[in-house]
């Protein structure tokens, strides 16, 4: 996670806090709320704590949209028996006269 300097979590106030959020969520790495440089601050304000669980979460639903489908998780490719069918129908139809 990105260096904190000049950052004193020990005399931060809430909303500076708040203010720092963003270059925090920009360096990307790990979760905010289960790093251990923030536990004594966190454990003092909890509202911060529970502000960045709730970004977190939409951060991660947010990136979730845009991941590509993998064999693990489809997401909303439909299922082989889906195809199946949809084949299925293809071949017992009639073609229509044009």
């Amino acid at each position: 996670m990105k260096d904190l300097y000049p950052q004193n979590l020990d005399t931060m106030t809430p909303a500076e806090f708040e203010a720092f959020l963003p270059e925090l969520f920009e360096s990307g790495a790990g979760n905010i709320s289960e790093d251990a440089r923030f536990a004594k601050f966190f454990a003092a304000n909890p509202d911060c704590l529970a502000l960045v669980r709730d970004l977190e979460t939409i951060a991660a639903t947010a990136k979730g949209l845009f991941d590509p489908p993998t064999a693990s998780d489809p997401g909303l490719e439909p299922s082989d028996k889906i195809w199946s069918n949809i084949a299925s129908k293809l071949q017992t139809s009639e073609p229509e006269d044009n």
